[in-house]
């Protein structure tokens, strides 16, 4: 019973999470298979951004935890490349979970945000968290070892953004950085803000399909996965790495694709909601590019939101361990009615976001604007828009992008 009971868990959370493979399938039957994996050995620099001809550097950070992190750099774009980088704005741009830096970079560059914004005259530059292909190493840990995942997005927000954050404003002479974040980007940035940090040394924060509040999400495969404690049961197997691009996770939905009762044709659009202007050429490099690791733990925190109204530190589970961590019985909130009215935000989220979705979205736009300067706070509805739309839809340089540019340079 309980070996049955495991395998069903496993069937159930490859499915709801797997989006790579889910992807795969769709573009099977329009490709004919014509999008198989292509890492790129080179990273992203030079298979990317150096093949249109962009300038690109690479760093590396480590954080006061000991991951060391890679932090790509475009200096400048192809129009201006006579102009000094010190009259140029840094802008940091951070990814969602289980992609990496990349995804800024995943179209041609009138296509892709982190080019745009370079032949705008910006000084670009692009995080890669924890865990991800170019953010695996550690002082003292190696990822076969349990505790190089024992993280959730706590510990992006006190120790990864903060270390990139601090390194581009102290490379670019103490500039103020602009911030522009995707999903888990935008909860990372939003959890430091209402605790007071990095306030000092943002110029503006733009968040992108925001998430924060998740009690009211769409996706019935992410609410079934999170109130039957998928993630914890994972977990409590001994996986500590979450691959969605493992080969059990794809010969798992290989064999429930068969189901009727499963929608594997569109079972992204089942989880992260129906997009709209996706084409098949970028959600193929997309692919061949493929997800990246995460932590089942910050799955498991994921899932907590899900679960239960507010945004809180992770729970231990018990009062014993939250009380060691926290000194407190349950896990304190992120209070993000506390987050300064001065810092200039820009909101822009989608109609058919089942992640970020509305009802939890204008939840936390009245928190914000409950206190937030009016002058300094900007709102862009896109009710077409689902969560990938943002980072790959074909119209968002003109629907996104532009206002975003527009932004920054208000500011």
């Amino acid at each position: 019973m309980a070996r049955n009971l495991y395998l069903l868990c496993f069937l159930i959370l490859f499915i709801s999470l797997n989006l790579r493979s889910v992807l795969s399938w769709r573009i099977q039957n329009f490709t004919d298979d014509q999008c198989p994996p292509q890492p790129h050995p080179l990273g992203m620099c030079k298979a990317r951004v150096a093949a249109y001809g962009y300038p690109c550097e690479e760093y590396q950070v480590t954080t006061e935890d000991g991951y060391i992190l890679s932090l790509k750099r475009i200096p400048h774009g192809l129009s201006n490349a006579d102009n000094s980088t010190e009259d140029r704005t840094p802008v940091l741009l951070f990814h969602g979970l289980m992609v990496d830096g990349f995804c800024w970079v995943l179209s041609t560059p009138k296509q892709s945000l982190g080019f745009i914004l370079a032949d705008a005259g910006f000084d670009v530059w692009i995080a890669n968290c924890r865990g991800t292909k170019s953010s695996r190493k550690h002082t003292t840990l190696t990822p076969e070892d349990p505790a190089f995942w024992d993280f959730t997005w706590d510990e992006l927000a006190a120790y990864d953004l903060p270390a990139v954050l601090q390194f581009v404003y102290n490379q670019t002479g103490g500039k103020k950085v602009h911030y522009v974040g995707h999903s888990l980007g935008t909860l990372i940035i939003l959890a430091a803000f209402s605790e007071h940090k990095l306030i000092d040394i943002v110029r503006s924060a733009v968040l992108l399909c925001p998430i924060a509040y998740l009690h009211r999400m769409r996706s019935r495969l992410i609410l079934l996965a999170a109130r039957i404690f998928l993630a914890e049961t994972i977990h409590m197997l001994g996986f500590h790495e979450f691959n969605p691009v493992g080969r059990v996770a794809q010969e798992v939905l290989g064999e429930v694709c068969t189901d009727p009762e499963v929608d594997c044709y569109d079972l992204f659009g089942a989880v992260a909601g129906p997009d709209c202007c996706l084409n098949t050429s970028t959600t193929c490099i997309f692919l061949q590019h493929g997800p990246q690791s995460t932590s089942v733990k910050n799955m498991i925190h994921m899932s907590q939101l899900v679960r239960k109204a507010g945004v809180r530190r992770y729970d231990y589970g018990n009062e014993k361990e939250n009380m060691k961590h926290y000194n407190q019985p349950e896990p304190p909130l992120y209070n993000l009615s506390s987050i300064p009215p001065h810092v200039p935000l820009f909101l822009t989220h989608g109609g058919q976001d089942f992640l970020g979705d509305v009802p939890d979205t204008r939840h936390l736009l009245r928190t914000l604007v409950r206190e937030h300067d009016s002058d300094d706070i900007e709102v862009l509805y896109m009710p077409d828009y689902a969560h990938g739309d943002f980072v790959m839809g074909y119209n968002a340089p003109q629907l996104i992008y532009k206002p975003i540019v527009e932004f920054f340079k208000r500011h």
